[in-house]
């Protein structure tokens, strides 16, 4: 009898999910789902019990069972399998002698088991498996790895226990007297060991942390992560360093309906070094105002900032905070409300308040400029478009302080620096317009600012004003055509552009710079109409901008195969106020050239240079290049010069070096790529800056990867500098079982901020979350 004909006469009552009444003595166990029986050779009674032997294939929903022989009795929805048994059911599959199931309850047993889930790569085998319902089963005498389990040789990391629950409802997992295994060294042994079936948060602790610097020595902290809610969490780690001592961390994140935010704590109760306590803390909040004016969108409100106990915690703690500057540590608290405009065109309109300081850590050798507070802030903006015209106006009132700075006695010395109440007003009007391959922007603006100074200037004035204006046209075309080279379409652009700029001189005093400071001469500030960034300078300027961009475009993929650029500013009259602080009588600027390409397959090359023509040389250039010719393959380089002040070297790489594979002439080191034999692709990751000036490296990254396939082990050192002789050098180790957790200290985030088109080895596969390990 064919395969066909046995399904459709043996097995027709499951495959439309009815179980047709049995006789009296054997209840019946309604099915709600179809099933489909298969075999080489079968026979029984109809709705009653079926044999089959020879490459059976059992089917119901989700579950598929293979085997030499299975036995399904239809009262009690049982199937008895045997032989060479293979189960798959929802990405999990078990192999073994023998299994007894009830089907539509998953109730039964498997004997002598091997599974793999298909998410995480990772699998194991048992002496017995109990399956207790659709989501809960306990495994005995099992063992857990990613490694190949061929029977050659133990796998090189495995997690063994004498008995493991799963509650996949509950979202985790108990092993009892677990022990995890690495290169035949236990890692853990643990009576009692709890993880999740998934990426559900939990309370437990998590994988310990640990760390080896030049500052603190070698330390150690283990976290334990709280679920407090589903919308809040509380990671307390306790640590303990070698010259240091004992200190803690702690962690709190909350998500409400109307507010969200983190607030983290460093303490140290008495450092051993320092003699004394130390702490470190910061915030972020961002939450909804509870009222709003008119029609719009609530307003909001934040609150961010960090602040540490002394100025050599950035030395000694480099990465415990997140500040852009490591030296200069905002808090800042601001609110905002913005709501439709419609009078006078359409368009929006904000007011908002605000607050800003600053923690400035300064060091004897090299000390820093402290920033103006900002200790009130409050100002009104609007945008809004009216028959083609578009116009704003920003009016703000601002009070500048310097609370931690000594005050200087007289306005004429050096260093003096006023604080003051300032209000300014910026606005604007413009008329865009665009045609195909043109388009003009005429625009009027103005710079208004009032000074009420708590000190005198040096000609005796407490309160002054001004108010410049500018007058500029912003203009450029646009052409484009398509051709074909190397057998594929290209698109190749030319964008010249025009800027005009008129700007009268009026008087400013030096001494009020509270948020201005020179714009960086480039190519994309060249098209501004004010030298100076923030309020309180304005250049004066009788200028044209002029520039010319060509890009080649691939037609088909988008992708961009070759730009260059050059501009330049041609000043029409003397520029009287510049960020240089004397008059500028040059009436041709550098000339700013820029390109980059990808033209050379896997090389991607990029240069800015700034020419100057009065000494036919260049001032400052950028010049880097990329070699990427595949995965977890990158070089790159970059010289950074400017002229009479800096010169600078990098490099940054992830390369494969060595490849291990099992075989006479290596070391007898079982990493489990292959059974117990050596295997794996050993990688070099670094980053090196060096400054021809100085003749020293300044800050370094170097280590190595080495992937076994089931495991991943990384060593990297990183030194960064921390004054003219001073230096923090850390040594991170991490081993990642694959499929289970990382432990040790994570490099990570180190190799991705610092090696540009640096890979993670084979994405993240870790498979279980780092949170929550064991408890």
């Amino acid at each position: 009898m064919s395969r066909m004909a046995l399904v459709a006469s043996l097995v027709a009552p499951a495959l439309i999910g009815v179980v047709q009444a049995a006789p009296a003595a054997a209840p019946v166990t309604p099915v709600a789902l179809p099933g489909q029986l298969q075999a080489r050779e079968l026979e029984g009674q109809p709705e009653s019990q079926a044999q089959a032997r020879g490459d059976v294939e059992f089917r119901r929903g989700p579950l598929l069972i293979r085997a030499d022989t299975l036995e399904y009795t239809f009262g009690d929805d049982k199937a008895v399998a045997s032989g060479r048994v293979w189960v798959q059911r929802e990405g999990a599959t078990y192999r073994g002698p023998r299994l007894e199931l009830q089907v539509q309850d998953f109730l039964g047993f498997f004997l002598k088991p091997e599974f793999d889930f298909q998410r995480s790569g990772a699998g194991g085998r048992a002496e017995r498996i109990d399956f207790l319902g659709n989501q809960r089963l306990a495994a005995t005498q099992a063992l857990y790895t990613s490694c190949p389990r061929d029977g050659s040789a133990d796998p090189a990391w495995m997690l063994t226990a004498q008995r493991v629950e799963l509650d996949l409802q509950a979202q985790e997992g108990t092993a009892t007297a677990a022990r995890l295994q690495f290169l035949g060294v236990p890692l853990l042994v643990w009576p009692r060991l709890s993880f999740p079936t998934s990426d559900a948060r939990r309370s437990g602790w998590l994988p310990p942390n640990i760390n080896l610097d030049s500052r603190s020595g070698f330390e150690v902290a283990v976290p334990y992560y709280l679920n407090l809610a589903p919308n809040r969490d509380l990671t307390l780690t306790p640590k303990i360093a070698t010259r240091r001592g004992l200190s803690a961390d702690g962690e709190f994140r909350y998500l409400e309906p109307a507010f969200s935010g983190e607030a983290g704590l460093n303490w140290l109760p008495q450092d051993q070094v320092a003699g004394r306590s130390r702490h470190a803390w910061r915030l972020r909040h961002d939450g909804e105002l509870p009222w709003q004016f008119g029609p719009g969108a609530p307003g909001w409100y934040g609150v961010r900032g960090e602040r540490v106990s002394d100025d050599d915690w950035w030395k000694d703690f480099p990465r415990t905070t997140s500040a852009f500057t490591p030296r200069l540590l905002p808090l800042r608290a601001q609110m905002e409300q913005r709501w439709p405009w419609a009078w006078v065109g359409e368009g929006e309109a904000s007011v908002y308040l605000g607050t800003q300081r600053w923690q400035v850590l300064q060091t004897l050798d090299a000390p820093i400029l402290r920033p103006y507070d900002r200790s009130a802030q409050a100002g009104l903006r609007i945008t809004s478009l009216a028959a083609g015209w578009q116009w704003g106006l920003e009016t703000e009132l601002n009070r500048f302080t310097l609370p931690d700075v000594t005050p200087v006695a007289s306005a004429s010395s050096p260093g003096w620096r006023p604080t003051a109440t300032r209000w300014h007003a910026l606005g604007s009007l413009a008329y865009p317009w665009r045609q195909s391959g043109v388009w003009v922007t005429p625009r009027l603006s103005f710079n208004a600012a009032a000074y009420d100074l708590d000190q005198a200037l040096p000609d005796g004035r407490q309160r002054l004003s001004r108010t410049v204006p500018t007058l500029s046209v912003d203009a450029g075309l646009e052409f484009d055509r398509r051709f074909e080279a190397w057998g594929r379409a290209w698109q190749q652009t030319l964008e010249p552009r025009a800027m005009w700029v008129r700007t009268p001189l009026r008087a400013q005093s030096a001494y009020l710079a509270f948020d201005s400071a020179g714009k960086d001469f480039s190519v994309s500030s060249i098209f501004s109409d004010n030298a100076f960034s923030g309020i309180d300078r304005v250049s004066d300027a009788h200028q044209i901008d002029l520039g010319v961009v060509s890009r080649v475009i691939d037609a088909t993929r988008g992708s961009e195969l070759l730009r260059l650029g050059v501009v330049q500013r041609f000043q029409l009259a003397d520029q009287q106020i510049t960020p240089e602080g004397t008059p500028s009588t040059r009436r041709v600027s550098d000339l700013m050239l820029v390109g980059s390409t990808s033209v050379v397959s896997a090389w991607n090359l990029d240069a800015t240079v700034r020419y100057n023509a009065d000494i036919q040389r260049p001032v400052r250039a950028v010049l880097s290049s990329r070699y990427s010719p595949g995965e977890y393959r990158t070089f790159n380089a970059s010289y950074r010069y400017t002229r009479g002040a800096s010169e600078q070297l990098e490099w940054g790489w992830q390369w494969p070096v060595a490849r291990w594979s099992g075989g006479s002439g290596v070391p007898a080191l079982a990493v489990g790529g292959s059974g117990g034999s050596c295997s794996g692709q050993l990688y070099s990751v670094g980053r090196v800056n060096y400054s021809p000036v100085e003749k020293r490296v300044t800050d370094s990254i170097a280590g190595f990867e080495f992937d076994a396939g089931c495991w991943i082990a990384r060593v990297v050192a990183e030194r960064l500098s921390t004054g003219r002789s001073e230096a923090t050098t850390r040594l991170l180790l991490q081993l990642e079982l694959v499929g289970l957790s990382r432990l040790g200290s994570n490099p990570l985030r180190v190799l991705k901020d610092n090696i540009p088109g640096y890979q993670l080895l084979r994405g993240d596969r870790s498979g279980a979350s780092e949170r929550n390990l064991y408890d």
